[in-house]
């Protein structure tokens, strides 16, 4: 999938976290055993990293003795927030569910197919315009080397007669395998992508509800990319086969009849722990639009999206800057889990939907929207 290079981890997010939230567990509080201790824990760092630790939900976490009480409150306080995020969050879960309960979506696969008609058939009732954009790829395990793949690029059109338009992506394909599970065993297993492949997908699919109504003069097209890690050798077998064709096609046009203004990929933005820092080659290629987007969480208070630079990431955004000339963003969280762990679900059997939050997905569609909105 993702090409990578690390910069190294500021020790002083993880002592902010402390100061804000104190010493979780450690107040004044005698409880049952150390699980409950942990639980309570885990609840404020969570509303810490989103931004909604009040004194009021503070104070109620520290009275609260038992897990299941812990749990329960978390929920209920989580159900509540989801009403009042303007993108629909519940939403992006059931669409995240659908597809991946599909299984295994690699380019050309029977999955595919079965997802291509579940969004064409959610996106046409939103009122989008569906079209694919159809081309063929070399079969990367072809014995002759001549075998191809049939590809397809899903485009979905709002407002079509506007001339200048946003672009909001995503990758819709899966990784083949879980090439990086820790268990040998299993990296020629089932990879099903719930927050690789599968996010990006579900919170364009929320967004996709508000777009009919969209006033802000510019037309919004949502490009779904296939091939974008249709790799089985990470040496030999090329990325970004959608977005680079995307790309080309649209830098060829010699008369084009709309114009990309901007643009924003969705890759990995589901984590329940989710910090989203911002991507070396978007603040390189696309500065402007890095601006936008993290003065508009930071007047949304989205304390998810990071200020600062914490990895340069290959992905679908670099043929879209550097061959079709659109300035587009990479929204990604490649810390999966978490900076903290060394441990990683990336293309790993465990990168699955219990993993994966609905208020993470909700906080990035609020972002892009009121993004979209304040656009000039």
């Amino acid at each position: 999938m993702k090409e990578l290079k690390r910069i190294p981890f500021r020790l002083f997010i993880l002592l902010t976290c402390l100061v804000v939230v104190g010493c979780p567990g450690g107040e004044d509080v005698t409880d049952a055993n150390d699980g409950v201790a942990e639980v309570r824990r885990g609840i404020l760092l969570q509303y810490t990293r989103q931004g909604r630790l009040t004194p009021a939900v503070r104070e109620k976490l520290l009275t609260l003795r038992t897990s299941e009480a812990l749990v329960n409150y978390a929920q209920q306080q989580d159900e509540a927030y989801l009403d009042e995020v303007p993108v629909d969050g519940r939403l992006c879960m059931k669409m995240l569910e659908k597809i991946v309960a599909i299984g295994p979506r690699y380019s050309g696969s029977p999955g595919m197919l079965e997802q291509q008609t579940i969004l064409e058939k959610h996106f046409t009732e939103q009122g989008g315009k569906v079209q694919y954009q159809r081309f063929k790829a070399r079969n990367p395990v072809s014995q002759q080397g001549v075998e191809t793949v049939d590809m397809a690029n899903m485009i979905v059109r709002w407002h079509p007669e506007r001339t200048r338009r946003i672009l909001l992506c995503a990758h819709y394909d899966t990784r083949p395998f879980p090439d990086n599970d820790p268990d040998p065993a299993k990296r020629k297993g089932l990879f099903v992508g719930a927050n690789d492949g599968g996010s990006g997908v579900a919170v364009l699919s929320a967004l996709a509800t508000k777009f009919s109504e969209f006033e802000g003069g510019y037309g919004v097209d949502i490009v779904l990319f296939d091939g974008e890690e249709l790799v089985y050798n990470n040496a030999r077998d090329p990325f970004f086969l959608g977005s680079t064709h995307f790309a080309e096609q649209y830098a060829a046009a010699s008369q084009k009849k709309h114009q990309y203004v901007a643009g924003i990929l969705l890759d990995m933005v589901a984590d329940a722990d989710l910090q989203i820092y911002q991507e070396i080659n978007s603040r390189r290629l696309a500065p402007r639009v890095v601006q936008q987007v993290w003065a508009t969480a930071k007047r949304l208070g989205v304390a998810e999206f990071k200020p600062n630079a914490r990895h340069e990431v290959r992905d679908d955004h670099l043929p879209l800057n550097r061959i079709a000339r659109i300035p587009t963003i990479d929204l990604i969280d490649f810390d999966y889990p978490s900076p903290q762990k060394r441990e990683t679900y990336w293309h790993t059997t465990h990168d699955t939907v219990d993993k994966c939050s609905a208020i993470s997905m909700a906080h990035v569609g609020w972002v892009v929207w009121e993004w979209m909105q304040g656009l000039k």
